[in-house]
This record gives structure tokens, C-alpha cells and sequence, in this order.
């Protein structure tokens, strides 16, 4: 059976003060090196049943900025993944970048390399804004990003975008995503901005240096960019996901439903589903010692746990809620042996009489207001 790849490039040039991913601010870094070690624990990956004999059906370089790279080194991993495991004639190869770190060569080099998805963190079109995110691009450097990619060759373009920014009015965000569909991406992914914990916003924030927009505020914020990207023919297929019709980020449903993936690199994560449950790790969070052990025996295991029926049973149930469709009740019966009202009984009742769960042509789904709400529903299967 086919499954995903993602693969976690570590660096940026510098760290924006909201984000809680694995990165690393940095002038210069191991390329070659790392690329090695990832080609290592490709190559160690490939020998095991889960994996062996499975082709891939996308591939995903997150980050980090993997634009970073040279498109050589994209092309070396992508040559070592192909050959290992194999791809579906249709794979879905995408790339993050910073539009700041990308030109017309080194997309068509990408391009050529086999991406064929290139996703942009344009976050918004306005100076102040992007000044306060810590942002090292320009609005224009986006807009250019955006043409070149075209030009380049890439029919498949996401634009990210973040709301609910402190200082930002409903005007602001109707003029971002009036200024992303200008450039004629196919996918769009809108996030509210969050403090999380570690993160600098977060520390100036416990500092009081910082507020957030009022809970209210951010509301209507998230329901005004629900109601205008559809609007403007980007449907809303996912809690922060809008795209043309077929062009729904795969590699991203891949986690959602609740498949298997791989990942590789610096403190990568993967899930091999077994049954009705599974088994998932995580590798090394530091790129020196996930390479050195990487290219020592293939593996940089960090840590790993078994994901029992029970976890799984309620996983399902909360990363497929993410989804606007939700899910099939019978899909839940055939992999878990029990109907889901049965498994959740109780718990459930409160959260369908408040209407923030929806029950459809045998399906559930979350309502508008389940939407906002979105995170308290999610905490009941846990």
C-alpha cells in the first residue's frame, strides 16, 4: 500500500517569533552532510516490511526553509527516495519556501529537480504586519515568488496566510486574501495566529508586551476568511485548508485520516498504521546529532510509543473532524470493530444537543460554530 514522505530540512535564516517548529536560525549549514544522512535513514527505512515494496504517493520538504537548499540536493533525495521505495505515476512532490530565498533559476532548478507543488509562507501582503511576524520577505518578493513559480513551471501553488494578528482589522485580512487570489494560487492555507509556549510571541506576551486580538475579535476574524475564500472559489476543505476543486493538499490528507507516513530528518515524526492501531517516533530534534546518527546506522530514533486501539479510535475521530466532510460512521466500525456511538457513548451527547457536532447522511462533521470551537471538541476524544 502506498504511503507519505515527509522530509524536515531544519534551517532558516532567521526564527520568526511565533513559530514552534524544529528550526534553526543559521548563515550557513551542513547541506551536503545532510543530505547524506538523510539518504541514510531512506536507505535503512526501505529495508523494513512496513515500508518495503510500498511506492510513495507524495512527498512533502517541510521546515525550516527548504528553499534553502540547492535544487541539487533536492534532486539527490528525490533520485535516493525514488529508487528505494518508488512512486505512484501521479505523486505529489511539495515544497516549502520563503519567498525571500527563492529566484527564477532556482525554481526552475527545483522544478526540474521533480517538485511539482511549491508552497509559499506569504503570511500577508501588508509591510507592518509582516515587519511584526519577524518576517525577512517583502510583499512584492511574494507577489514575484509567485509569478516566477509559474513561469518556472509549477501549476500547483499554496499561499500561507496568518490572521488575527494583533493591530489587524477585517479590512486587513480581506485585502491579503484579495491580494493571494490576485496571483492565482490553487490552494490556500489561512491560520490564526497562536502563542505557543517556547516561542518568543509567547514569552513577550507572559511579559504583557504583547495581546492577543480579543477572543471574539479572532472569531470573526476566522469567520470572515470562511466566508470569503469559498466565496471567491477556494471552498474550505479543512479547519485551515481552501483550494480550487481537486486541488486538496494529499500529502496533508494523508495525516488527517489517519495513514501511514514516514518522516525523515531532524525530529521528524512518522506513524506505521497496524490494524486498528499502530506504532509512532520521532528522531533526534538536533540536526548535528540526528546526522550523526543518521549516518551512523540509518536510525535517529529519539523516541517512539504504541498507539493502542483506544488512542487510535479517538485520533481518528479528531484529526478526521479537522476535515469540512468529517467522516463516515461506518469507516469508524470497520476499523475499530465497534460503531462510534457505542465506543464514545456519553461524551458525545452534549457536544451533538449544542450543535457543534452534526450528524449527516451518515456522517459527522463539525458545525460553524463546532469550527470555532473547534479545539475544546477535539480535547473530548483524547
Amino acid at each position: 500500500m502506498s504511503f507519505s514522505l515527509y522530509i524536515h530540512i531544519p534551517w532558516c535564516h532567521s526564527k520568526c517569533p511565533y513559530c514552534d517548529f524544529n528550526s534553526h536560525a543559521a548563515a550557513v549549514w551542513p547541506e551536503d552532510e545532510y543530505v547524506r544522512a538523510l539518504i541514510a535513514e531512506m536507505e535503512r527505512r526501505a529495508a523494513e516490511p512496513t515500508w518495503h515494496g510500498n511506492p510513495l504517493r507524495t512527498i512533502f520538504f517541510g521546515g525550516g526553509t527548504p528553499s534553502l537548499f540547492d535544487p541539487r540536493s533536492i534532486g539527490r533525495i528525490l533520485d535516493s527516495a525514488q529508487r528505494r521505495f518508488g512512486f505512484e505515476p501521479d505523486i505529489e512532490i511539495t515544497l516549502e519556501g520563503n519567498p525571500g530565498t527563492v529566484d527564477f533559476s532556482k525554481l526552475v532548478g527545483m522544478r526540474a529537480a521533480g517538485v511539482n507543488r511549491i508552497s509559499f509562507g506569504a503570511q500577508s501582503f501588508n509591510p507592518v504586519i509582516l515587519k511584526f511576524l519577524g518576517r525577512i520577505h517583502s510583499a512584492d518578493q511574494t507577489r514575484e515568488a509567485a509569478r516566477e513559480a509559474r513561469r518556472a513551471g509549477f501549476e500547483r501553488l499554496n499561499l500561507d496566510l496568518i490572521f488575527a494578528v494583533p493591530g489587524q482589522t477585517g479590512d486587513d485580512v480581506r485585502g491579503d486574501i484579495a491580494e493571494a487570489i490576485a496571483l492565482g494560487p490553487d490552494h490556500i492555507s489561512a491560520y490564526n495566529l497562536t502563542f505557543e509556549e517556547g516561542t518568543a510571541f509567547f514569552t513577550e506576551m507572559k511579559r504583557g508586551r504583547i495581546m492577543p486580538l480579543p477572543n471574539d475579535d479572532q472569531a470573526a476574524m476566522y469567520a470572515l476568511v470562511r466566508d470569503e475564500l469559498p466565496r471567491r472559489g477556494y471552498p474550505m476543505y479543512e479547519i485551515s485548508n481552501y483550494a480550487q476543486s481537486g486541488h486538496e493538499a494529499r500529502h496533508n490528507l494523508t495525516y488527517w485520516r489517519g495513514q501511514s507516513y514516514l518522516g525523515i530528518g531532524a525530529g521528524a515524526h512518522s506513524f506505521a498504521r497496524d490494524g486498528a492501531g499502530g506504532r509512532r517516533w520521532w528522531n533526534e530534534r538536533m540536526p548535528a546529532r540526528y546526522s550523526a546518527a543518521a549516518l551512523a546506522g540509518g536510525l535517529a530514533e529519539a523516541g517512539a510509543e504504541t498507539v493502542d486501539a483506544e488512542i487510535a479510535a479517538g485520533e481518528f475521530v479528531f484529526l478526521n473532524l479537522r476535515l469540512r466532510e468529517g467522516f463516515d460512521l461506518s469507516d469508524f466500525e470497520l476499523r475499530f470493530g465497534v460503531s462510534f456511538d457505542t465506543h464514545f457513548g456519553a461524551r458525545t451527547v452534549s457536544l451533538f444537543d449544542a450543535g457543534l457536532l452534526l450528524r449527516e447522511d451518515g456522517r459527522v462533521r463539525l458545525s460553524e460554530r463546532g469550527l470555532e470551537l473547534a479545539d475544546s471538541i477535539f480535547a473530548e476524544f483524547v
